[in-house]
């Protein structure tokens, strides 16, 4: 693999790592109940392919317009891996050592919004108090071993879609 397609995607993944931290840092700063909201997950789901996407184009270009499947993929993987790794590591920062009380008060208000929203579906009132059980008694969100295991997932969703989105992208040069 070409050293140029490397280096674009560490470069966006570093560029994503800052802006994924930056904002759980200006939602700790500002108010934490901004993460538990359904709008800012998808957003920064969408920011995530989107930057993953971005890097398989620069590094195209970088490649004089092609690009095979395996380079598409690898430059959107790193892309992803390192920016989801710098947020992780932002988020165990702040929730495990900087301030573990706003770690409690946030899974309280994950815990609220979700009850919110069952109601709004007019879910039976039994079957709320019990995924609330099931939410008090999860470990938190922030635990080291529960944000690996959520860098996992998120690294096979992204996956999945980056295999997509480097099949579309994909150019070989039939010159050569």
């Amino acid at each position: 693999m070409d050293k140029t397609v490397k280096s674009i995607a560490t470069n966006y993944g570093l560029y994503l790592g800052i802006l994924l931290a930056s904002v759980t840092v200006l939602a700790y700063a500002l108010n934490l109940e901004i993460l538990t909201k359904w709008w800012i997950g998808i957003s920064l789901f969408l920011v995530i392919i989107t930057f993953g996407i971005i890097s398989i184009t620069q590094s195209k270009s970088a490649l004089e317009g092609f690009i095979s499947f395996k380079d598409a993929f690898t430059s959107y993987f790193i892309t992803v891996l390192i920016g989801i790794l710098i947020s992780s590591v932002v988020s165990v920062i702040i929730f495990n050592f900087i301030d573990p009380e706003a770690a409690l008060t946030l899974k309280e208000k994950i815990i609220e919004a979700s009850v919110e929203m069952m109601r709004s579906f007019n879910a039976p009132e039994d079957d709320i108090a019990e995924a609330v059980i099931k939410m008090e008694e999860a470990p938190s969100q922030f635990a080291i071993g529960s944000l690996v295991q959520s860098l996992f997932i998120q690294l096979v969703i992204y996956s999945v879609i980056g295999l997509i989105a480097s099949l579309i992208m994909k150019k070989t040069n039939e010159d050569i």
